[in-house]
């Protein structure tokens, strides 16, 4: 997402090696979502960018899990808001996934943030409200995360104009859930919506999905739909990224569109059928 220029964004996109390929809550179709392996695992396979959802605890730490609810990942039922990073801490979010990761607890965003490799950044979807933009700015600060290393995005544009406005030297993208309108076949928001939105706020672009649900291959008023988006993003100087994106051959029908990335569950899977 960092290193677009505009003769980047001119550039025809034809293999995996010219789109960025994005570990979707870490390498999740493999590792449990969210969790230092899953991060870890998405690093070792070689994915451009790792993203990961983060919620504000009840005693304003940082901690990286998708949902506001523990359940679904860790069987306790709780609300992060409400709950203390010494709770949250006690709850095993691995088991869920596979029993050889009995164990894996909620990561602190900071313990995600130190393995970042060198050429890699990441991702933070802020899954709350613009109350974690400050302690996520002091966070960021007391570990000297530089700008390069992270983009921020989320769906809420509140959220997104607070943290452009707190980091103006990092990436910030707004997240949009795409939809067919049943009456005419549209796809929803407009393109121009969301470039006016994104350029009145001055974020560095736009990532949208769900394309792994939509059918989209061989869908011709949502490929027109896209080009049209790169299009604009492409006058725009605005970043085009999309999820979460599995099937290879959409991965091709995205990639081939001059998209800058794809965030998607398998990273290692998707970049090899890409190359092929």
């Amino acid at each position: 997402m960092l290193r677009l220029t505009s003769i980047y964004l001119l550039a025809a996109i034809t293999h995996a090696d010219a789109v960025e390929i994005i570990a979707h809550r870490g390498a999740s179709y493999d590792a449990p979502e969210n969790t230092l392996a899953a991060v870890n695992l998405g690093w070792k396979r070689n994915a451009d960018a790792v993203e990961v959802d983060v919620f504000l605890s009840k005693d304003n730490r940082i901690v990286a899990i998708h949902d506001k609810n523990t359940k679904r990942t860790t069987g306790h039922d709780g609300l992060v808001r409400e709950m203390t990073w010494p709770e949250l801490r006690k709850l095993e979010a691995g088991s869920w996934k596979n029993k050889k990761y009995m164990g894996e607890p909620i990561p602190l965003l900071s313990d995600i943030l130190a393995t970042i490799p060198e050429g890699k950044y990441l991702v933070i979807e802020i899954k709350c409200g613009p109350e974690i933009i400050q302690p996520l700015a002091v966070l960021l600060e007391r570990a000297k995360v530089a700008p390069s290393k992270t983009a921020i995005i989320s769906f809420s544009f509140d959220v997104v104009v607070a943290a452009k406005k707190q980091f103006p030297k990092r990436a910030v993208y707004y997240l949009s859930s795409i939809k067919q309108n049943k009456n005419g076949g549209r796809w929803e928001p407009s393109v121009e919506l969301l470039i006016k939105k994104a350029r009145t706020a001055g974020l560095n672009g736009l990532s949208l999905g769900n394309m792994g649900s939509q059918g989209a291959v061989g869908n011709k008023s949502l490929v027109d739909y896209l080009r049209h988006m790169r299009k604009e993003t492409t006058a725009s100087d605005l970043g085009f990224y999309v999820w979460t994106v599995d099937n290879p051959k959409m991965g091709k029908l995205l990639a081939d569109l001059g998209l800058d990335g794809i965030t998607t569950n398998r990273p290692a899977f998707l970049k090899s059928q890409l190359n092929k």
